[in-house]
């Protein structure tokens, strides 16, 4: 995709989001932001008391867009567009992040077993004064699990460090039957709008 930068800052570690990002031939530069919560996070992904599940990803997007965008000017960088990007999985209104442990693994499948969810990735890019926010709401269908699949599934390793425990990329594709939305927002960055964004930045450039 033409764009008049020749690469975007990501504020992002997922392998997964590079992937996406080489596929539709955007060039980038990893911008790594602090996660752990023994060196402080630069952002707060905490859910806060009754906060929607849509409110959520794009309040963590948008400060992660931020905080990247602060970096840059701390260590006066090339000033280019940074792109940020948060996933989450909920049931109604209830949020199913990241599983911390097997325990919680389990009890997320277990919960996601026979019925449809939602996948919500926002997407932000900032640059300059300016930042763009996107939404992407994908439905997706898991069929019955049996305990022992599940157990097999965690074994895996595969459902640690995803948003509601699994990979549609991966493994975890054998429990879908239909999704209604976007592939690549349920593997964390939905391409159609992330290139929109980026397309509306031409303007600013």
């Amino acid at each position: 995709m033409q764009t008049p930068f020749p690469k975007v800052y990501l504020a992002s570690r997922s392998s997964r989001r590079r992937e996406l990002l080489k596929q539709i031939g955007i060039a980038f530069e990893v911008l790594l932001l602090r996660e752990h919560w023994s060196r402080g996070s630069d952002v707060d992904e905490t859910v806060h008391p009754g906060e929607l599940p849509a409110d959520y990803v794009v309040r963590v997007a948008n400060a992660k867009a931020e905080v990247g965008w602060l970096r840059v000017m701390q260590r006066t960088l090339p000033r280019l567009p940074v792109l940020a990007a948060d996933t989450t999985v909920c049931v109604d209104a209830r949020i199913f992040g990241k599983p911390a442990n097997r325990h919680e693994a389990v009890e997320m499948l277990t919960e996601l077993s026979g019925r449809e969810h939602r996948v919500l990735t926002a997407v932000t890019v900032r640059y300059d004064d300016a930042a763009e926010t996107s939404l992407n709401d994908t439905s997706v269908r898991f069929r019955d699990l049996a305990e022992a699949e599940i157990q097999q599934y965690v074994d895996t390793g595969e459902c640690f460090d995803k948003a509601g425990g699994y990979a549609i990329q991966g493994r975890g594709a054998m429990f879908i039957p239909e999704i209604v939305g976007s592939y690549t927002g349920v593997m964390g960055l939905p391409l159609y709008e992330t290139a929109m964004l980026l397309r509306r930045l031409q303007g600013r450039a």
